[in-house]
Parts: structure tokens; C-alpha cells; sequence
């Protein structure tokens, strides 16, 4: 099973170009985040005539994450547990119904920027949550996939010039200790699993020439249990995504589990 997880950065303005990458790397599930529209305005026609079932938890003009699979999707949970009060569309789960099924979900964390302000305590809050809900799919003891941009620079490699976001929310010590939190619960990185080189980044900005100058950090994240970590048979970082024609600024990660 192939499985990716890409900021689309708009779905309807960048259609075209996620079909053409769709039609080119033929993964079984894709979870997208930052679809930037609301569930009624999402695409799904041109994703179900390639034979996926669709799933989406949108919200107007901003946010929004969704899960295509070529396998039946169940169990569907739209909003991360922990805060009822929260309308911001950035969690998306589901049981893909595969011969052996996979637990898949959709995360868009949030970015947290400017530090010392509600939106970086909001971030933090955000990964307690997660961190307390993966703790409980955790003991499922199933196949689980935590896909999604994390919003979080784990370590100075993870950046192609790390003294640049010193100041940045996503490269602060709080955000980059629950990203570690995260993964001492029992959860393994995809891009460690399979040996992906330094200098492996998913995201460049739009701004001052960063994909240019390859000024890219690695912030899209592919995490497994245990259980899926044991069928892990590779990754895929489609770095060449980013020249695309009306190019998103992350790329897609593909992993691959043996069935």
C-alpha cells in the first residue's frame, strides 16, 4: 500500500497539478491538508472517477484536510478529540479497508506564528491533544499512519539554514519537544525508517527565491506505529513536485507498506 501526504496549498487552484502528480505516482491513499475550501466545494469527482473513495473535513478559505483511498474508508473522525469549542478544520481519520487494514490520518498542525501569542499557545495546545489521542490509537495495536505537515522543524539538519527560523514557531524549543513527546509514545519517522539522506526537505516558500536557493526545511511527516513500522518497505520524498506547473510549497511523501 502506498501512501501520501501532501500540502496541496488550495485544492480547486492547484487541481490540475495534483492530478497530474495523482496520475504519475498512483498512491492507494493520499491525505491532504491545507485544501483551503469547504467539504461541498472539494473536488471529488475527477478523485473518484480514478477510482478513490473521498473523505474531506473542510472549512471556508482556510485549513481543511482530506483522505482519498482506493480501499473502502470507515470509522471516520472529523476533528481531533479534546476541545469542542475548536472549529478550526485541521484533523481527518479513517480505517482504510484494505486486506490488512491501515489507520490513517490527516493532520494539518497549526503554525503558531508569531511566538508569544495566543496562536503559539494554540499550537501547543493542539499537540497535547494529538499527543493524547495518538496515545489512545496506540493501543489499539493496529497498523497506524499519522500523516500530515506538523508545522515543526524537529532538528538544525531538518533545515537548509536553521539560524533563519530562530525565531519562527516552528523551530522553538516547546514545539520541537512535543513533536518528540510524540514520537517517544512509540511512533516511528518514515524518512529514518528508510535512510532518506540530509538535506531530504518538503517544504521551500514562495518567498526570496527559496526554492532557488534551496532554502527548504523538512516539516511533512509520514509517523507509524509499531505495527505499521514492521511493514514499512520505503519512502518516497517527490522533491520534483515543487517545479511543477503552478507548484504547491511542500512536496508529497510517499511510504510503502508491505500488505
Amino acid at each position: 500500500m502506498r501512501i501520501a501526504t501532501w500540502n496541496v496549498n488550495s485544492v480547486n487552484a492547484r487541481l490540475e497539478t495534483v492530478l497530474a502528480w495523482i496520475d504519475e505516482a498512483q498512491p492507494d491513499v493520499v491525505c491532504f491538508q491545507e485544501i483551503k475550501c469547504v467539504d461541498e466545494k472539494f473536488p471529488a469527482e475527477p478523485f473518484e472517477s480514478r477510482g478513490y473513495n473521498v473523505a474531506v473535513h473542510g472549512q471556508k478559505s482556510y485549513n481543511g484536510v482530506a483522505i482519498l483511498s482506493k480501499f473502502p474508508l470507515t470509522d471516520i473522525r472529523r476533528a481531533l478529540p479534546g476541545d469542542d469549542a475548536d472549529e478550526q478544520a485541521r484533523y481527518l481519520e479513517a480505517l482504510v479497508e484494505a486486506d490488512t487494514p491501515v489507520r490513517v490520518a490527516a493532520i494539518y498542525l497549526p503554525n503558531g506564528n508569531p511566538i508569544g501569542t495566543e496562536k503559539f499557545d494554540y499550537k501547543l495546545r493542539w499537540f497535547d491533544r494529538l499527543h493524547r489521542h495518538a496515545a489512545d490509537l496506540l493501543r489499539l495495536e493496529e497498523r497506524l499512519a499519522l500523516c500530515g505537515d506538523y508545522n515543526v522543524i524537529p532538528e538544525p539538519v531538518d533545515a537548509r539554514n536553521p539560524e533563519a527560523w530562530q525565531g519562527d514557531a516552528l523551530f522553538q524549543p516547546q514545539s520541537r519537544q512535543a513533536f518528540r513527546a510524540l514520537i517517544n509514545l512509540g511512533l516511528s519517522d518514515s524518512h529514518e525508517l528508510g535512510g532518506e539522506p540530509d538535506g531530504t526537505f518538503t517544504f521551500w516558500d514562495y518567498q526570496a527565491g527559496a526554492w532557488q536557493r534551496d532554502h527548504g526545511i523538512r516539516i511533512d511527516f509520514a509517523l507509524l506505529s509499531p505495527q505499521a513500522a514492521d511493514a514499512f518497505d520505503g519512502i518516497e520524498t517527490w522533491r520534483d513536485a515543487r517545479d511543477m506547473d503552478k507548484p504547491s510549497d511542500h512536496v508529497p511523501v510517499v511510504v510503502s507498506l508491505r500488505p
